[in-house]
């Protein structure tokens, strides 16, 4: 049961799933810590270090197994996070205890732990961000020969297909696919550095033998799983990396909040809804509204995320020479929620997507009220083939739209355009094809195409790529 007398972080109580909380867990961090004790123990008895078999079988015996107590008792009395976990790890590997953290400068441990951290929370992301990719993907599809107003200005205007618009938030999420891409591979791990990334320590402990620290650095970092590491670092690995990751999260959550607020300007036209359950309450007031609650809270949350990336440039900005510590408290709050945060916008962006709701005929009633005056110029096109004169032809269509766009304005009637024309004897050449001329489909263009078209060249390939992360449904918890 949660303490309902202190403040409880709404990422973890009410949003975010418990997948990347658990990633950015006690647990995950200081297990993490006594891996990379392990694998820089291991490498350096490989290496010569007078280090033994049993001291390495009993630091593993304790490796998941961490003792809280004695390490927050430890923190109090010395106030350093990773010296008082050396000692709470020394205090069960009591033989290890003398080589545990050999060499090392904290940031060993702390920088190595949140780049593989973070590295495991863009594999999240990436997996849900495709799944979204798919879910938008087919509705594309379905809707790809569905003629809807298009808008610019948030006036109406030439008409698009319901399909089409979805690649437009498609195309949003394939830029972000590639930067987030881009970014995974460009993960490094700070490495075997040494207190000010000089590696001086190491040299000390194997005589002046550069090759071996090499070597040292080299082993440590493939028993965790990298190849990648930094070429050179002061104590810290590069906080530009930190501004580079909150960046493409920002860009993830940059594409949401533009989704998010077409499916509420489409739910206020009635035209596209998104899910509304059985017993949901739109209103505490007003018992008939459907409110789009979980777009709403895409825009919110997306709207912090797009916050942060000027936090981590002011950090990286403020390092001074080989490191400060005024980055510390900061990172342990800005990245992980940041995750957080979009996680929660891509489980919101799973559960939307998959379940949206159009409502064909509001659209088609919307394309009525609106078409006639977009088809004047064919209908024009199509009497001076019939040996009109355009010009006396252009003047009695503005003359008929006006009249027509008065009824709709003023009086608050249907647009009758369509048939002050058919009256009009200036337009009797067409008079009997103007139903035809008039439907919505001649008016979206390669819409249909286009949609079909992009998919198969650009997003079949990434899903293609990701086929067996595929399947992921969204969750909303509240």
């Amino acid at each position: 049961m949660a303490d309902t007398s202190v403040y409880e972080n709404p990422l973890l109580s009410r949003y975010a799933s418990r997948a990347m909380a658990e990633n950015f867990s006690d647990d995950k961090k200081f297990r993490l810590w006594r891996k990379l004790w392990i694998a820089l123990a291991e490498s350096e008895k490989e290496l010569g270090l007078h280090i033994t078999d049993g001291q390495i079988a009993e630091m593993k015996k304790y490796a998941d197994d961490i003792n809280y107590d004695d390490a927050r008792r430890f923190e109090s009395e010395v106030r350093h996070d990773v010296m008082a976990h050396v000692k709470a790890f020394g205090k069960q590997a009591k033989s290890a205890e003398p080589i545990i953290h050999l060499g090392a400068t904290s940031c060993y441990v702390t920088d190595n732990a949140e780049v593989i951290v973070i590295d495991n929370a863009l594999d999240m992301v990436l997996s849900k961000l495709v799944n979204v990719i798919d879910k938008l993907k087919k509705f594309a599809l379905r809707y790809k020969d569905l003629p809807t107003l298009g808008f610019t200005h948030l006036q109406p205007a030439q008409l698009t297909t319901v399909g089409k618009r979805a690649t437009l938030w498609l195309s949003d999420l394939e830029m972000d696919y590639y930067n987030l891409v881009h970014l995974k591979d460009c993960v490094k791990l700070r490495g075997v550095k040494g207190t000010t990334g000089t590696q001086a320590s190491f040299l000390d402990l194997f005589n002046g033998d550069g090759e071996k620290v090499k070597e040292l650095e080299r082993r440590v970092v493939k028993k965790l799983g990298y190849t990648k590491v930094y070429g050179v670092t002061g104590q810290t690995y590069p906080r530009k990396f930190d501004y580079n990751v909150l960046c493409v999260l920002s860009q993830i959550a940059q594409s949401a909040y533009r989704f998010s607020n077409d499916i509420r300007l489409l739910q206020h036209m009635k035209e596209v809804e998104e899910p509304f359950e059985k017993k949901q309450i739109g209103s505490s007031a007003m018992a008939y509204k459907r409110n789009p609650m979980r777009s709403e809270r895409v825009g919110s949350l997306a709207r912090y995320v797009l916050s942060l990336p000027i936090n981590a440039a002011v950090t990286a900005s403020t390092q001074w020479f080989e490191r400060t510590l005024d980055d510390s408290a900061n990172k342990r709050i800005v990245i992980a929620q940041a995750f957080l945060a979009v996680d929660a916008i891509l489980n919101l962006y799973l559960n939307i997507s998959e379940n949206l709701v159009v409502y064909e005929k509001v659209i088609a009633k919307h394309i009525a009220a609106e078409l006639p005056f977009m088809a004047t110029e064919n209908i024009m096109m199509e009497c001076v083939k019939g040996g009109g004169n355009r010009q006396e032809l252009h003047e009695r269509i503005r003359e008929l739209s006006m009249e027509a766009a008065k009824n709709v304005k003023q009086e608050g009637k249907e647009n009758n355009l369509i048939e002050l024309i058919k009256a009009d004897d200036m337009f009797a050449a067409v008079r009997d094809r103007l139903d035809g001329i008039l439907d919505a489909k001649n008016f979206i263009g390669r819409s249909s195409e286009q949609v079909c078209e992009f998919i198969e060249a650009e997003i079949d390939p990434i899903l293609q790529a990701h086929a067996s992360e595929l399947g992921i449904s969204g969750e909303v918890r509240v």
